[in-house]
């Protein structure tokens, strides 16, 4: 589900058999424990927390939308950057 969109989202009692590595997931929390979901990245080995509480879904889509915004940016240099020491006050 949303894989397309590039997430998945995993439903309380579903297995989902497979994740591309690096691929984005909303893990479904139980009722019993506050319900929301986990939002966090998979890959081979591990699974990382974008988040690190639980979050509804809304909250979710808009950290993936952050994200996907500083991604997309991050290749991009500006060659003319210089540092400047703070000025001494």
């Amino acid at each position: 589900m949303g894989s397309d969109a590039g997430f998945f989202v995993v439903y309380r009692g579903y297995v989902q058999p497979y994740f591309m590595p690096g691929s984005f997931v909303f893990i479904e929390r139980l009722k019993e424990y506050g319900g929301g979901y986990w939002l966090g990245r998979v890959y081979d080995n591990f699974y990382e927390f974008c988040i690190e509480r639980p979050v509804s879904m809304r909250e979710g889509m808009e950290m993936l939308l952050l994200i996907k915004g500083v991604e997309s940016n991050a290749h991009k240099f500006v060659d003319d950057f210089h540092l400047e020491p703070p000025e001494n006050h």
